[in-house]
């Protein structure tokens, strides 16, 4: 199901979470066994597979992408995979409109792999969304291993460092980055 779920990211211009990466997503979700997941950024619904196959099978995941192609995408990729309708609410729309309307401490999980121009917002609202205990995941936090060379300064791989500095700060947290994919940056909310 994966395969096909890449195959139509491909045919949609949107990039999917790698291998390594997934595997690092299913592996926190089966050892958080999160009952409420919020992600930023369905693409064609590869992560959420990854994510859906490690939570419990009363887990909901909630995803959020401003495409509605990239969400019907998803929804076969769904189908494809067996999952049942209830498991999965895709919410069509611009993130930074929808995630105000979250409930608060309400998920267990956030995945932010949505546009990077915006991902520091993001991260801003899912510390507001997260329960304690709960984790934050940021995608592509190595950025084609640009972030860790200081003499990249384009605005993508500037933003992306800047995250990654603001959460290694942040006292409600505590990180780690994952050289998975093309970085995962990780932090449990204290």
């Amino acid at each position: 199901m994966v395969l096909r779920a890449r195959d139509r990211a491909a045919q949609l211009g949107c990039t999917p979470v790698l291998p390594g990466a997934g595997a690092v997503l299913r592996v926190l979700a089966a050892v958080l066994q999160p009952r409420a997941v919020v992600e930023i950024g369905t693409g064609a619904g590869v992560s959420a597979l990854y994510l859906l196959e490690g939570m419990p099978d009363d887990g909901v995941l909630t995803t959020i992408d401003v495409e509605a192609e990239h969400q019907r995408a998803a929804k076969l990729a769904f189908a494809e995979a067996g999952i049942r309708p209830t498991r999965t609410r895709t919410i069509s729309g611009r993130a930074s409109d929808v995630l105000p309307r979250l409930t608060d401490a309400g998920y267990d999980m956030v995945l932010v792999d949505a546009d990077k121009e915006s991902a520091a917002y993001y991260v801003e609202q899912s510390l507001r969304l997260l329960r304690r205990g709960g984790v934050l995941v940021v995608d592509n936090a190595l950025w084609h291993d640009r972030v860790p060379d200081p003499a990249r300064r384009d605005e993508v791989t500037t933003i992306l460092r800047e995250i990654g500095r603001v959460v290694r700060e942040d006292d409600r947290l505590v990180p780690a980055l994952l050289p998975s994919g093309d970085g995962l940056l990780v932090a449990v909310r204290r």
